[in-house]
């Protein structure tokens, strides 16, 4: 799933829990479970130098546009701090096991090498698979999700 998305749920999850370790909990179990589904990944192999160097813009435009659609979501609906916090909590929490899985493949921390195989595990699909090419139709459920969560945090 594109960090966007997952940025978009753990949001969602923030916005409708208020105990901070439930969205925690919540958004890494969340994470897991829609990167379950049939999606689209942008992410090169990381087996050489390069192909990390490309995807560096490619994360980063990601990144941003998740949490400016979050902000700007923040500032129309004026939640409080508390619930601003939440949400961001969420956000951060549903984006962190692939943060992991980028220090594993950059530094190949042994003690990282379980969530990493967990994590390609939880995706179904091999890497450079068809089911994980960049497409529209493999992008489908990218979209979705991401709509829903943005009306789930429209939702008062």
């Amino acid at each position: 799933m594109m960090l966007a998305t997952h940025a978009l749920v753990g949001a969602a999850i923030g916005d409708k829990i208020d105990n901070p370790w439930i969205i925690v909990i919540a958004s890494i179990v969340m994470h897991y479970f829609l990167d379950s589904f049939h999606h689209g990944e942008y992410v090169e192999s990381f087996d050489s130098k390069v192909a990390f160097k490309n995807t560096w813009c490619k994360v980063a435009l990601d990144f941003f546009s998740g949490l400016v659609i979050i902000l700007l979501i923040i500032h129309y609906q004026n939640f409080d701090r508390a619930k601003t916090f939440n949400i961001l909590l969420g956000s951060f929490a549903s984006m962190f096991p692939d943060l992991l899985t980028l220090i594993y493949w950059k530094f190949k921390f042994p003690t990282l090498g379980k969530i990493y195989q967990f994590h390609a595990w939880a995706h179904k699909y091999p890497r450079n698979a068809p089911e994980r090419q960049w497409t529209l139709r493999n992008g489908a459920n990218d979209i979705i999700f991401s709509l829903i969560a943005i009306i789930i945090l429209f939702i008062k």
